[in-house]
């Protein structure tokens, strides 16, 4: 794991955040005076469930998934983010809350980091950014009481179906053959997203195969061939 200081490295991670869309040149290159780096290897954890955080942390590059462990003692994934995105907000607005949830780097990630006190500071200066960040937090919210009450009603057919269309929204490419996707979870990830078993993950597959939604490619790539199909599973 390696940490370190590197104004030019940051620029990229500035512009590419939507939060700091709206700032001049002069402006993010203030910004990325105050980044840190820091580059972690696959599968390490970049925060725990509990630990005191006060770090808006921005993947510059990579995948990092946001996990909770069930009182079962099973892990539940929650998120799973990619460049340009970030996490770590709420405990700007409140540093006396511990982490509500674990991050762990599904590949190889780099990391650009920003203080409270820095975020305090831009914020003070560029109130919009404000506004930016509530809309993260609204729609993470949304998301995950939307993941709460798939969990709790649904038929894992259903939370499965509901699955696939998330990923093909967020990493699918369209293609003459259907929409590819590179999958950030391994099989056992996916299934504990969606709260079911590995094996239950790995029937229910081969059932939207069989019946020619979606195709599989290995282990980590899936081809949705007919969305709309799919897409009343969740209706």
């Amino acid at each position: 794991m390696l940490e370190h200081s590197c104004q030019n490295a940051a620029e990229p991670c500035t512009r590419k955040v939507p939060i700091f869309a709206s700032l001049s040149d002069g402006e993010l290159s203030r910004i990325s005076a105050m980044i840190r780096h820091r580059k972690v290897g696959k599968g390490q954890a970049l925060l725990l469930e509990e630990q005191p955080t006060d770090t808006l942390y921005i993947i510059q590059q990579g995948q990092v998934k946001l996990s909770k462990m069930t009182p079962q003692g099973k892990e539940q994934i929650l998120h799973v983010l990619t460049s340009g995105e970030f996490f770590g907000e709420l405990n700007i607005f409140n540093s006396e809350e511990l982490s509500n949830f674990s991050a762990y780097a599904l590949t190889d990630t780099s990391i650009c980091m920003l203080t409270k006190n820095d975020m305090e500071q831009l914020i003070s200066e560029n109130p919009d950014i404000t506004i930016k960040l509530l809309k993260t937090v609204s729609k993470r919210l949304a998301h995950t009481e939307n993941l709460a009450q798939s969990l709790a009603t649904k038929d894992p057919e259903i939370r499965i179906a509901y699955m696939i269309l998330e990923l093909s929204d967020k990493y699918g490419k369209p293609r003459s053959s259907g929409i590819h996707i590179k999958l950030p979870l391994s099989r056992e990830e996916l299934a504990s997203y969606v709260g079911v078993t590995r094996e239950t993950i790995s029937r229910k597959f081969a059932i939207f195969e069989d019946l020619g939604l979606i195709e599989l490619v290995g282990n980590k790539q899936l081809i949705v061939k007919n969305r709309p199909s799919l897409e009343k599973y969740i209706d």
